[in-house]
C-alpha cells in the first residue's frame, strides 16, 4: 500500500472508531482496536495510530509492532519508546493516559503467542520476517 492510501485507509479507520464508539466493521476489527497516540520522534508532530489491541487486565493494553511482516518496525514504535507517557482512545473508556513500556524474553513471548492465537494474520506476518515482532504494554497512568 502506497503512502498515501495507507494514510488514507488509517484516517477511514480512524474516523469509523470514533463515529460507532470503537466499533469498526469495514474492516473485520469489531472492538479489538485502540487508537494509539504517538509524538514522532524525529519531527515532534503528534500521530494517531489504530492498531489491534489485547486487554489481560482493567489496567493493560497490549499492542504487537507487526507491521503485516514488513522487514522493520511500524514508526509508532519507534515513536512510543521514545515518547512513553501517551494517550490511547478504547472502546470501552474513551482517552486513557498510559505508559508504554516493551514485554522482553517470556513476558513478550507469552503475550506474542495470545496474539497468534487472536487471529492467524500475526502468525503469517511472523513467518514474513525475520524480526522478532516487539509486543508493547501500554499500563494506565
Amino acid at each position: 500500500m502506497a503512502g498515501s492510501d495507507y494514510k488514507d485507509w488509517n484516517q477511514s479507520i480512524i474516523d469509523e472508531f470514533r463515529a460507532n464508539d470503537g466499533n469498526v466493521t469495514s474492516v473485520p476489527f469489531g472492538r479489538g482496536l485502540v487508537l494509539v497516540h504517538h509524538t514522532g520522534a524525529k519531527t515532534g508532530k503528534e500521530r494517531v495510530s489504530p492498531v489491534a489491541n489485547l486487554h489481560p487486565d482493567a489496567d493493560t493494553w497490549l499492542i504487537a509492532a507487526s507491521k503485516a511482516g514488513a522487514p522493520e518496525n511500524p514508526a509508532w514504535y519507534h515513536n512510543l519508546l521514545a515518547h512513553p507517557e501517551t494517550k490511547i482512545e478504547t472502546p470501552d473508556e474513551g482517552v486513557v493516559e498510559v505508559e508504554v513500556s516493551e514485554l522482553k524474553g517470556a513476558e513478550r513471548d507469552e503475550a506474542w503467542e495470545r496474539f497468534k492465537a487472536m487471529s492467524p494474520g500475526f502468525g503469517e506476518y511472523e513467518a514474513k520476517t525475520d524480526r522478532v515482532i516487539p509486543v508493547l504494554a501500554l499500563r494506565r497512568r
